[in-house]
């Protein structure tokens, strides 16, 4: 199995998809882990430790300045910055070169996307139309990637890759709809003169990458002075990783064939200088040989799939994980009966384990039916459903919406509850459907 340190095989897509699949599903075992440990701690005797803990606020001050947030908001509007920025790098990246990047291929993962968007919102609105729960509509609309792949890996061969994109696809597209409500609906108050100085440093960053500046230290500078002028604009922090992404290239700079051409004819250099006896480190000539061949292989790279690849590891096996330890941690106390019956857990419920394979089906089996889109060789409507089914594994982004819904902590723990209780019933029924759908192993 191919783990996420190792480089995806760049002679394939399949290579690629296939360790972006294998992370995700390693990821999702300790994302469970991280979630069990929160539960069990916050509903523990150390109970107040764990709420100390994230209520510790940690700064930086300069004179009479203090710039400080609590360990809880470090982690939700700085680390998850970085989870968004990979997020809008994976997007940009289907957009550009994959599976979104012409409308035969993004027709049918997207309407499938839209279909478990609104399908999930409207059963929520069924339970909660006006009063302040009303506000969570967007909570039943996310997709957790990391625990679909992870549910769907334990099928093993047994699964079509055509059902591993078009999930991965899904829950690309489905991403950047929970952006897009993020960024519309859940910001309450804009100030628009940091978002200014954010358009201003984005541009400079769009100039340092045309001019090819490739300084970390100013490149990363850049980066924090987006996210600061977003955080002060209003707009939620994690916005700025979307739009730090957008800004990344996603193709090389330099054409392979014209580095081969060019990598062939500085190596015939090198072989003429090693035939003389030359030193490397003596002679410039030779040094300058190979540094220009060094320089061609990193214009060759692309720079989006490259930091993608450096930072789904971090995502994948750090954030997320304290991401989980942070939010996971719900008191459940003795009405979780009481909770679950509640209209806003309901909703949720309702939304992600029935909505959600509801809207994604209907909605490909409308564009299949109208000519607009074909299923992925061998795969079936069956095994579409157990998808959609396992796409109702709301938890990390209907986390994170939960958190920007609601400031009523009774709310706020109802809303958890019922992402919990409905990521767990979807990844069950998903499983039990696909065991029956897919085909038999030898």
């Amino acid at each position: 199995m191919a783990t996420s340190s190792e480089r995806p095989n760049k002679n394939s897509f399949v290579g690629y998809f296939e360790w972006f699949v294998h992370s995700e599903v390693t990821g999702s075992i300790l994302l469970l882990v991280c979630t069990v440990t929160a539960l069990v701690w916050a509903n523990s005797p150390w109970a107040g430790v764990y709420d100390d803990l994230l209520h510790t606020y940690i700064g930086v001050g300069w004179g009479d300045s203090v710039f400080k947030l609590s360990l809880h908001h470090w982690i939700n509007d700085g680390l998850m910055v970085i989870f968004f920025f990979v997020v809008g790098l994976e997007v940009k990246r289907e957009l550009v070169v994959g599976e979104l990047s012409s409308f035969g291929k993004a027709s049918l993962p997207v309407a499938a996307a839209f279909g478990g968007m609104v399908v999930p919102a409207l059963f929520f609105f069924f339970f909660n139309q006006g009063g302040d729960a009303a506000r969570g509509w967007g909570i039943p609309m996310a997709t957790d990637i990391a625990f679909a792949l992870g549910v769907l890996a334990i099928f093993g061969k047994r699964v079509p890759l055509g059902l591993k994109v078009f999930l991965t696809a899904l829950a690309i597209a489905d991403d950047l709809g929970a952006v897009a409500v993020i960024a519309l609906y859940y910001t309450e108050k804009i100030d628009f003169g940091p978002l200014v100085v954010a358009a201003i440093f984005l541009g400079a960053l769009v100039a340092a990458n045309r001019f090819k500046i490739r300084r970390t230290g100013v490149l990363l500078a850049l980066m924090v002075a987006v996210w600061l002028a977003v955080f002060a604009s209003g707009v939620h922090a994690t916005i700025a990783g979307i739009l730090l992404a957008m800004v990344i290239p996603v193709r090389p700079e330099m054409d392979i064939k014209q580095f081969i051409s060019n990598a062939e004819a500085c190596l015939e250099k090198a072989k003429e200088k090693l035939e003389s006896g030359s030193c490397i480190v003596t002679d410039s000539e030779q040094l300058n040989t190979v540094g220009v061949i060094h320089t061609r292989a990193g214009e060759t790279l692309p720079t989006g799939l490259m930091l993608e690849h450096a930072l789904h590891p971090v995502q994948v096996w750090v954030i997320l994980p304290l991401f989980a330890l942070a939010n996971a941690g719900v008191p459940l106390g003795g009405d979780v009966l009481e909770v679950l019956a509640s209209p806003l857990a309901l909703g949720i419920i309702v939304g992600l384990v029935v909505g959600k394979p509801l809207g994604i089906s209907l909605l490909s089996w409308l564009v299949v039916r109208v000519g607009k889109g074909a299923l992925p060789a061998g795969v079936t409507w069956g095994q579409v459903v157990g998808a959609g089914c396992l796409a109702g594994i709301g938890f990390t982004m209907s986390l994170f919406v939960s958190d920007l819904a609601f400031n009523d902590p009774t709310l706020i723990t109802a809303a958890k509850i019922g992402i919990l209780a409905a990521s767990l019933a979807s990844g069950i029924l998903g499983f039990l459907i696909l065991s029956r759908a897919l085909p038999k192993g030898e």
